[in-house]
């Protein structure tokens, strides 16, 4: 695990000192050792966090030649297969890294190779003879890369603000990345908030050849269900799902380096830590973040998962007054990222690092599983007869439902479900109810500058990309489709990376191993939500290690008290910075849209997701202009 950077450009001094002040700036990522290679027309480098073959997986790693350069972040859970097959073709490895494997499978397959990979990377290759550059980024997303391309050549880096410390990285704002955000909280694959920054998206790999990129996808889950089951019984079949995680986690044990697992008290990480219970030799080291606020505590739970399993267990209240590390939250991000779960994510990643290296998560289980309680609502609304609810938005518009809604916070709730009503496309309808500002609200908030010059921004056309390209796979499956490749790599698996990677910790996601999630998605959608029961299929495979309280309580998710913080600690900070903030004063947003949010939600609207994506964009903004460029143009 590491972080990787480079540039494509000629040798200068100049550019040795944008590499090692790129290194530096990503020194958390991989606090044990730094790498580099450079030569007249190229230079990569790495900074590692060392966990596998510690006393000889240095990278840079070499070809048979040394003319094929690699640098690697992530791990490869297959690599000792691959070192067979690499040595029964005739290659010589000189390690016993994982790393390694790489450009000799690059050698021996050419852009292929990545199909022969089991793991989460972000790789970059150094084709020499060919004076090409390959970056490739897993399937799922779980690992970053980014990159600006343009007539100074290619550079590349785990993290935004590596490329940021070049001035000739230009700053201007994507409006369209923007818009994106400010729909969703994050900004999607291949946009940055940059219009000079893009990102490598999840399943995809960018080669870089005589001044062109050619950017490709490489992988992508097929949801068609037919024939997949057969007749098999559930039973067998949660059997089997119970059996491939199981499979999932012990590859997932490997580690020179002291290791353990999150522990939240849902599903999934239960799940993980049972998992890991059955496949480790010993205690599972077990780590978990609270609240003070009942209704987002879920410590009662873990406790009783790692009382089960007998846990070496850890725990963490967050309190309101840790909300002084917004501003790093912020900036480590290097683009606006609106996901409150990043506060608790950021302390249980550092209180994990106190105790371990490694640790593995339950990420994916929903996306693969169908675990989101809001499937119910989308599948309500998509059902056959669904239309009879088409009069719904013209009857709110007449007040015809004005006794339902005498309250303000009734008013809102019956306002969104009419505007999830009133798109008949069951994508866009599913692009409501996953928005935070919905396309009525975001025209208010943005300029009429702003709005007239991203009007063709069309976020829910995100959605509907997916849904178009999974019409062979039940309704189920398609709304997972959706998340998997959206909501997935665009806000959770970036929140784990930098959080994690931010303590100097890898985070490994037994359920978003590929061939799983292979299988998972060749099931039936109705093995993933029945008649209101999400995770039906899972819940069932569960129960031989977890008890049906636990199993089927209701969800709660990883999120914190936010509504009643912003009312309370961040209200100064809220009042105090959004109404003159930088999206006003540079034209961007309403101001008087800005401060009747701000008054509705004090007020007792729950304006909270809206507040915290404004919010988080200025300390971003605010984060950036207290980092310039600290290598100069010339």
């Amino acid at each position: 695990m590491c972080g990787i950077v480079g540039a494509v450009e000629q040798r200068s001094p100049r550019r040795d000192r944008l590499i090692q002040v790129m290194c530096q700036t990503m020194v958390h990522r991989g606090p044990d050792d730094q790498g580099e290679y450079g030569d007249d027309d190229a230079a990569i480098a790495m900074r590692r966090l060392s966990i596998i073959d510690i006393a000889h997986g240095a990278q840079p790693a070499f070809g048979e030649n040394r003319d094929v350069v690699v640098v690697f972040n992530g791990e490869l859970y297959n690599y000792r297969a691959l070192q067979a097959d690499l040595k029964a073709k005739g290659h010589e490895l000189s390690s016993d890294s994982d790393t390694e494997c790489i450009p000799h499978l690059y050698e021996e397959y050419g852009l292929d190779f990545v199909s022969h990979l089991r793991g989460m990377f972000a790789i970059a290759i150094w084709d020499k003879p060919r004076r090409r550059l390959v970056l490739v980024r897993d399937r799922l997303g779980k690992k970053p890369l980014f990159y600006r391309h343009d007539a100074q050549g290619v550079a590349f880096a785990s993290e935004m603000n590596c490329l940021l410390v070049d001035a000739r990285t230009h700053r201007d704002i994507d409006e369209v990345a923007l818009s994106h955000y400010l729909t969703y909280q994050y900004v999607p694959a291949p946009w940055s908030i940059y219009r000079s920054i893009r990102k490598v998206p999840p399943g995809h790999l960018a080669v870089f050849e005589g001044g062109r990129a050619d950017v490709s996808r490489y992988w992508k889950l097929d949801y068609s269900t037919e024939g997949a089951a057969g007749p098999v019984a559930e039973e067998d079949l949660a059997d089997e799902l119970r059996e491939r995680l199981l499979e999932s986690v012990s590859v997932r044990l490997m580690s020179e380096r002291p290791l353990g697992a999150f522990l939240s008290g849902g599903l999934d990480s239960s799940a993980i830590v049972a998992a890991m219970s059955h496949a480790a030799s010993g205690p599972v080291r077990t780590f978990s973040i609270g609240f003070e606020e009942e209704s987002h505590n879920e410590l009662p739970f873990a406790r009783q998962v790692a009382e089960r399993y007998g846990t070496e267990h850890h725990e963490q209240i967050v309190r309101a007054d840790a909300l002084d590390v917004l501003p790093k939250i912020a900036y480590m991000f290097g683009e606006p990222y609106a996901d409150s779960s990043a506060i608790p994510s950021y302390y249980l990643a550092q209180m994990t690092r106190e105790s371990v290296v490694v640790a593995l998560n339950g990420d994916g289980g929903d996306e693969a599983l169908g675990g989101y309680t809001r499937y119910n609502s989308f599948l309500s609304s998509s059902a056959p007869g669904w239309g009879r609810y088409a009069r719904f938005p013209s009857l709110v518009a007449r007040g015809a439902l004005s006794p339902f809604a005498h309250r303000s916070r009734s008013a809102a709730r019956v306002r969104r479900i009419a505007s999830v009503m009133a798109e008949t496309s069951p994508a866009r309808r599913y692009g409501r109810l996953v928005s935070y500002f919905d396309q009525e609200s975001k025209e208010r908030l943005l300029s009429p500058d702003l709005r007239r010059r991203v009007r063709s921004a069309d976020s829910y056309g995100l959605l509907q990309s997916v849904w178009d390209d999974h019409r062979g796979a039940d309704l189920v499956n398609r709304v997972l489709a959706m998340d998997t490749y959206t909501y997935l790599p665009g806000d959770l698996l970036p929140k784990v990376d930098i959080t994690t990677m931010s303590a100097s910790l890898e985070a490994r996601s037994p359920l978003l191993d590929h061939t799983l999630m292979e299988w998972t998605a060749s099931l039936p959608g109705h093995l993933k939500v029945r008649d209101g029961e999400t995770k039906y299929l899972f819940k069932k495979a569960l129960k031989p290690w977890l008890s049906d309280d636990l199993i089927y309580r209701r969800k709660q998710g990883f999120g914190v008290p936010l509504d009643t913080w912003l009312r309370g600690p961040l209200r100064p900070m809220i009042e105090g910075t959004l109404p003159g903030g930088f999206g006003v004063k540079a034209g961007l947003f309403d101001a008087t849209e800005v401060r009747a949010i701000i008054a509705q939600h004090m007020g007792g609207v729950n304006q909270a997701p809206r507040l915290y994506a404004l919010l988080m964009f200025e300390l971003w903004m605010e984060g950036q202009r207290s980092h310039p460029a600290q290598v100069p143009v010339a």
